[in-house]
């Protein structure tokens, strides 16, 4: 298989973890046989500085023509702390997932046993929870128009959705759904928000066409706390930008970190996957990124983008021996780890291609 993949590391620890996600899709490559060329291209923080724009005209041709892009991270304190800034890395993201039609992000939550006691939440709680969140990813509050008042004392940010933006990605987590236990919950806020009445009318239009699946639909505000207090009752979960956005930040508590989930955004192009976590300037440069999350984007980067499952699961499987072998970075160690088993970025991406290798030729 040949393929040309873009990578953009982004921002703070972005060059860190993409370096190790680079480096598992090229081990696959030469275990598996297959022929992998990357380019790389800037965006954020880092392409503000260079060029003054967060996705530059050249990333953005780059990503149409590649088969799939590997993020790293975006964002700066800079900017978090000058919110009067007009150009915002952040803007370069909203702008490729809209260029490229990224309508759909894929967030598994996938809860590696070892690392029950790594969560906030009791081990009992947890074990055994496996949700696939379906966050929609080009409306919402987040493109929606904006206004500020000429005095700067009133702000406005339009909640909105067009019926064919809830019906395509409804479809893709009904889909999902008939694939796994043919259960789903969609999250919305239809007791306050029109946006949210016209979602749940119409993900109830897309569920007769689905029979066999289960569907229950529940507010934003239940939903939060159901997810903390029994996450074992969501399998598939589809919800609107915003609140997605936040469910999935939080669901980072079951997995331990959120340096441990990946996720996929596709749609009607080129396939986006990165990790969850933000830029994390403050670990910057010192060797304590967690690799994994970036290393399982390659995981679904290689089922859902190139149809590879095989290879995924050496991935996945390769993280899961680290795991189960007893090394952790410093975010998902806890008081039962030993001391000389918590690695570096570098050491943990060392490990996973190890293992990878070991995986491969056993089989």
């Amino acid at each position: 298989m040949k393929k040309n993949i873009l990578v953009i590391p982004g921002d703070g620890i972005g060059p860190e973890v993409t370096t190790w996600g680079k480096a598992v899709l090229e081990q696959i490559a030469t275990d598996f046989g297959h022929e992998f060329t990357f380019d790389e291209a800037l965006m954020g923080h880092a392409a503000i500085e260079v060029t003054g724009e967060p996705l530059p005209d050249e990333t953005l041709e780059k990503a149409k023509n590649s088969d799939a892009i590997l993020f790293g991270a975006i964002g700066h304190a800079k900017y978090d702390n000058d919110p009067s800034l007009k150009v915002r890395p952040e803007q370069g993201l909203l702008k490729i997932r809209k260029e490229l039609g990224l309508y759909a992000n894929l967030r598994p939550i996938l809860l590696f046993d070892e690392l029950l006691n790594a969560s906030s939440i009791k081990a009992s709680i947890l074990k055994g929870t496996d949700i696939l969140f379906f966050r929609e990813l080009t409306g919402d509050v987040y493109f929606g128009e904006k206004n500020r008042s000429e005095d700067r004392n009133t702000a406005s940010d339009l909640m909105i959705y067009h019926r064919y933006e809830v019906e395509r990605i409804a479809h893709k987590a009904f889909e999902a759904a008939m694939q796994r236990k043919k259960k789903l919950c969609s999250v919305d806020k239809a007791n306050v928000l029109e946006s949210s009445r016209l979602w749940r009318e119409t993900v109830q239009q897309v569920a007769l066409q689905y029979p066999e699946v289960e569907t229950e639909h529940m507010f934003i505000d239940n939903a939060a706390m159901q997810l903390i207090k029994d996450p074992k009752r969501f399998d598939v979960v589809l919800t609107a930008n915003l609140f997605g956005d936040i469910l999935t930040d939080e669901a980072s508590q079951i997995a331990g970190s959120m340096g441990m989930l990946a996720s996929a955004s596709v749609g009607e192009s080129t396939g986006f996957f990165e990790p969850i976590h933000g830029s994390a300037h403050d670990i910057t440069g010192k060797d304590l990124a967690n690799p994994l999350a970036s290393i399982l984007s390659v995981a679904l980067m290689l089922e859902i983008a190139f149809g590879l499952k095989d290879e995924a699961k050496v991935v996945v499987n390769a993280v899961d021996q680290a795991l189960k072998e007893g090394f952790r970075t410093n975010d998902i160690a806890d008081e039962t780890t030993n001391p000389y088993n918590v690695l570096g970025t570098k050491e943990m991406g060392k490990l996973v291609l190890k293992y990878i290798t070991q995986n491969t030729l056993s089989n």
